[in-house]
C-alpha cells in the first residue's frame, strides 16, 4: 500500500505545483514583471531583462515555498486522499464520520513527517505513514462494505422471510407422503438452510466489522500520539520498531476482515 501513498504524493505534488503557480501572489509577481518589462528600460533605470530575471526568481521562490511548506503539503495530500477514499460515498453518517476521522489522523501524521528534517526519524515516520495509507484504505473499504450491507434491502427481506420459509417447508415435509416430493423438499430445505447460515455468518461478520472499526480508530489515535512522541531517543530504544509492528498488526487484521467480508458477501450475492 506504500504504492498508494507514492501515487497520492505524486498527484499532490502536481496539485501543489498548480496551486503555487496560480496563487494570487504568483499572479501579482507575473503581472508586475510583465508590466515592468514592457516599460523598458524599467524603474531605477535597470534593463528590462534584469527585471524579468527578478520576476522569475520571485516566482521560483513562491513555488519553492509552496512545495516545501509542511501545512500546504499535508492539506493537499488530505484532499487527494479524500478524492481516492471519498467519505461522501458512504451514506451512513456514523461510518462516514469514522472515515473522516481516519483521514484527519492521516493528514496530521503526514504533517509530522514533513516537519521533520532529513534523517533517521523522518525515515521511520515515512515508513509509518506508508503503512498508515494501507490502514486508512482498509478502514474505508470496511466502511463501504458495512454501508452497502446496511442499505441492502434484499438481504433485509431474506433475513426476515427465510426463518418463516424454513419453518413452513419443514412442516410441509413432515406431512408429505410422496417420496419424490419429499426428496425435492429436502433439497429445497438444504438450500434454504445454507442460505440462512450464510446470512447469519454475514450478520455476525458485519457486527464484528463495526466493532473492529471502532477499535481501529482508537488504535489510530494511539499511533498518532506515539508519532508525536517519536524522537532520537525513542528511535534508539526500539519504540519505532514497536510502532511499526503495531501498525502492521492493525493493517493485517483489517485486511483479513475486509477479505473475508468480500468473500461472504460475494457468495451470498
Amino acid at each position: 500500500m506504500s504504492d498508494i501513498r507514492t501515487e497520492v504524493q505524486k498527484e499532490a505534488r502536481n496539485n501543489i505545483l498548480q496551486y503555487a503557480i496560480f496563487r494570487w501572489e504568483s499572479a501579482v509577481v507575473i503581472a508586475l514583471t510583465l508590466l515592468v518589462y514592457f516599460l523598458a528600460p524599467g524603474p531605477l533605470g535597470l534593463p528590462r531583462e534584469l527585471w524579468l530575471l527578478f520576476g522569475v526568481i520571485g516566482l521560483g521562490a513562491l513555488v519553492y515555498s509552496s512545495l516545501s511548506d509542511a501545512e500546504t503539503n499535508a492539506r493537499v495530500i488530505l484532499e487527494v486522499f479524500q478524492e481516492k477514499f471519498d467519505p461522501h460515498k458512504i451514506r451512513d453518517k456514523a461510518l462516514r464520520q469514522e472515515v473522516e476521522a481516519a483521514l484527519e489522523y492521516q493528514r496530521r501524521i503526514e504533517l509530522q513527517v514533513r516537519k521533520q528534517p532529513a534523517g533517521l526519524i523522518r525515515d521511520r515516520l515515512n515508513d509509518a505513514a506508508n503503512q498508515l495509507s494501507e490502514w486508512v484504505s482498509n478502514i474505508y473499504q470496511l466502511a463501504l462494505r458495512v454501508d452497502a450491507y446496511q442499505a441492502d434491502d434484499l438481504l433485509a427481506k431474506d433475513r426476515d422471510k427465510l426463518p418463516r420459509e424454513l419453518e413452513e417447508l419443514r412442516s410441509r415435509r413432515e406431512r408429505e407422503q410422496n417420496p419424490g416430493v419429499q426428496q425435492q423438499l429436502d433439497q429445497v430445505i438444504e438450500s434454504k438452510t445454507a442460505q440462512w447460515k450464510t446470512l447469519r455468518e454475514l450478520d455476525a461478520r458485519m457486527r464484528q466489522a463495526q466493532l473492529q472499526m471502532e477499535q481501529s480508530l482508537t488504535a489510530l489515535a494511539t499511533v498518532y500520539g506515539q508519532v508525536q512522541l517519536l524522537n532520537a531517543e525513542s528511535i534508539n530504544s526500539g519504540r519505532a520498531e514497536r510502532l511499526q509492528s503495531d501498525i502492521l498488526e492493525q493493517v493485517k487484521r483489517l485486511d483479513d476482515l475486509v477479505t473475508s467480508l468480500n468473500e461472504i458477501y460475494t457468495y451470498n450475492a
